[in-house]
């Protein structure tokens, strides 16, 4: 069986800052990643008060829990960001930090950020949440309209 996922951005809602509005996957099983957070394999924080350190640790783990599941960062199907800050510039810059790894195709399907007051570990800035269209046969497409 052949999997398709679909992300479409309709013309009647705003432009995004490469996200797409709807992610459709159509059969196949799908794997649900626990919050990526900040902490190296022993469980310390890695990058106290570093939002660009503590993405790095994310991406990399994010990378770690995709490759236990045999999948590359374009079967990701949702992503919600959490940041803590309301400051709208430093969301920004995790965005962009993101978007700019090598997992980064993970957020060009539908994608939240939040800011939030607190994460749940002392220290922790950033944390993401990935849900995956896990590999088979497997044919991608983005469309706008």
């Amino acid at each position: 069986m052949t999997k398709k996922i679909t992300r479409i951005n309709p013309e009647q809602l705003h432009q995004t800052p490469g996200y797409h509005h709807v992610t459709v996957v159509e059969a196949g099983r799908t794997a649900y990643l626990a919050g990526q957070c900040p902490l190296d394999r022993n469980g310390a924080l890695v990058g106290a008060g570093s939002f660009e350190t503590q993405v790095d640790q994310v991406v990399a783990n994010a990378s770690v829990a995709l490759a236990a599941v045999n999948a590359q960062p374009q079967h990701v199907v949702r992503s919600v960001i959490y940041v803590r800050s309301d400051d709208r510039d430093v969301l920004g810059a995790v965005w962009d930090r993101l978007i700019d790894s090598v997992i980064g195709p993970a957020f060009t399907t539908a994608s939240t950020m939040l800011g939030v007051t607190q994460l749940g570990f002392s220290g922790q800035l950033v944390e993401v949440d990935l849900t995956v269209a896990l590999p088979g046969l497997l044919a991608d497409s983005s469309r706008t309209g």
